[in-house]
């Protein structure tokens, strides 16, 4: 069988996934969550995903509008890439189960970011026509229980090859292994406690840029800097 025809994504471009901070919850309300996405950005985070689970699409709507318009950097929508396309998003991330990128791919508009989750060689194929792989769970992680068993530092490193794109390290990755993921290949990382759940976000995704920057540093050809 024939592989599937993958409209053309803008190999020029190079997605801005040096440190993708993930939203946790509503805890504080939509302002709380916006200001702690503004304080990530300060702090060095160079894409916000939104992602909240068990929220209705209008609130997810709503909120997304927001992160758009008060945050500096790239906002993308978790799953939802009909919310991502109203709101005015940078882009979407889909799962094993959603959409796949390819098909979304036929229908964004020119500049569109679409990253998608790989955790296994199965998941490899759905790649093609995203813009970036988030590879995990690289380490055990209680933020997402659907994850799956942690692949380690070689699996990611396995996976990075086997998908061609820029690879973005998530689950369970902390200052003290966020050398090692981009060691091991990884362009950036994506975190969900370390940022979103720490008591001053800025910081924590300072020190996570420090500690990435110890790691061998990214390929400008094939990987986006800081």
């Amino acid at each position: 069988m024939s592989a599937p025809d993958v409209p053309p994504r803008d190999a020029a471009a190079v997605p801005p996934c040096r440190l993708i901070a993930i939203t946790d919850d509503l805890r504080d309300g939509r302002e709380g969550l916006v200001a702690r996405a503004a304080a990530a950005v300060r702090g060095g985070a160079t894409m916000i995903q939104l992602r909240l689970k068990h929220i209705d699409p209008r609130t997810m709507t709503d909120i997304a509008r927001v992160l758009v318009a008060e945050v500096a950097v790239p906002v993308i929508i978790n799953d939802r890439a009909d919310i991502a396309l109203a709101c005015g998003a940078a882009g979407v991330h889909v799962g094993p189960d959603d959409v796949p990128a390819a098909a979304l791919r036929r229908i964004a508009p020119p500049g569109f970011l679409i990253g998608v989750s790989v955790g296994s060689d199965a998941d490899v194929a759905m790649a093609a026509g995203g813009d970036y792989v988030g590879i995990g769970p690289v380490y055990g992680t209680a933020s997402k229980l659907d994850a799956g068993d942690a692949i380690g530092l070689l699996g990611l490193a396995h996976l990075a090859s086997a998908a061609a794109l820029p690879a973005v390290a998530i689950g369970g990755v902390t200052v003290a292994t966020a050398a090692d993921v981009i060691a091991a290949g990884a362009s950036g990382i994506a975190v969900i406690a370390a940022i979103f759940g720490a008591s001053d976000p800025e910081s924590a995704a300072r020190a996570l840029r420090r500690a990435m920057d110890r790691g061998v540093p990214a390929s400008p050809a094939r990987r986006p800097g800081p």
